[in-house]
């Protein structure tokens, strides 16, 4: 009972945060599965895709029924990155489990610097130069993103938003919902290679904690309609720092 529990609170917070910041909430659940639940690291980071994908697709739904999907865009920014996402979510089995909580660790470290630091003006948003990114660079890009996906299993949402509006020139209005999009697609070529492995899943506790992580995006949709952005970023920005450092300690003992 007290797992269940755990399971369903954890899923609710990391809803809220993918609802309501369209990112980083993925980030939680990755350690709450390690931590909390018991999982160790391949089998937390695998079930960690099978949540994004769930919570990803829910967002989704709900931007396109508000025309905040570039479709055409987010469909070729994700294409760069299936091939790596495969092959990291592919070789993300393989790797020691010290190794991959520090990589966690790190990544949610830059999760919480972006989220503590102040947001730039439009002029930090522009491109370089005047001209549309080149197809080389937006092929490097979501082929990154990608991997980070693949080996990590996580959405990487904090990553792909400011991408998509640097790089590809999406507007932030639509930024988010194009960023489900990538993360949906990346997230499923992840999961397939990873599925090929035997790792052993406990899905009386994957069900619910992403059954309340779906709820929970749909009641962070709400939140953010009633709380500034820049709040739940520091909210979550400080919970975010507070677990990167847990995890970089316990990697290093």
């Amino acid at each position: 009972m007290t797992t269940l529990f755990v399971a369903l609170a954890a899923g609710a917070v990391v809803g809220l945060a993918l609802g309501g910041l369209g990112g980083g909430g993925s980030v939680l659940a990755v350690p709450a599965l390690i931590y909390l639940l018991g999982f160790d690291p391949a089998a937390a980071t695998t079930a960690g895709l099978l949540i994004v994908i769930a919570t990803s697709l829910t967002g989704l739904v709900a931007h396109a029924r508000e025309g905040r999907v570039r479709w055409r865009t987010g469909g070729l920014f994700a294409a760069a990155g299936i091939i790596p996402a495969a092959v990291a979510g592919a070789l993300s089995v393989r790797v020691p489990a010290g190794v991959l909580t520090a990589g966690f660790a790190v990544l949610a470290l830059v999760a919480a610097v972006r989220m503590l630091r102040p947001r730039g003006g439009p002029a930090s948003q522009a491109l370089d130069g005047a001209g549309a990114p080149s197809a080389g660079r937006v092929a490097r890009t979501g082929a990154g993103l990608g991997a980070v996906t693949g080996f990590l299993g996580v959405g990487g949402g904090f990553l792909v938003v400011p991408a998509l509006v640097t790089v590809v020139a999406v507007p932030m209005t639509a930024a988010v919902g194009t960023s489900l999009l990538v993360i949906t697609v990346n997230s499923m070529a992840a999961l397939v290679t990873r599925l090929a492995t035997p790792t052993a899943l406990d899905w009386a506790t994957i069900a619910p904690f992403t059954a309340t992580a779906v709820l929970g995006a749909w009641d962070g949709q709400r939140l953010a309609a009633k709380v500034s952005t820049a709040a739940l970023q520091r909210i979550f920005g400080v919970v975010l720092l507070a677990v990167a450092a847990f995890m970089l300690v316990d990697a290093a003992t």
